[in-house]
């Protein structure tokens, strides 16, 4: 499982269009989209690098968090 910051996140939308991205890469992966905090735990067998680029296509930064 990977938790990424995804800035640039703001409504529905853009948690569908993130969703999407992941799932193009891993049409398997659960996609948990939480905007308040600009975060998305994926979970996932794909490279973690390819998701951050797949998202950042979409028009959204993004990094993986690394846990406290």
């Amino acid at each position: 499982m990977y938790v990424l910051q995804v800035e640039r996140m703001k409504c529905g939308g853009c948690a569908g269009r993130v969703t999407k991205a992941v799932q193009a890469i891993d049409n398997a992966a659960k996609v948990d989209v939480d905007l308040a905090n600009k975060s998305v735990r994926v979970d996932s067998q794909a490279n973690v690098e390819a998701i951050v680029s797949a998202i950042a296509t979409t028009g959204y930064p993004a990094t993986v968090k690394v846990p406290a």
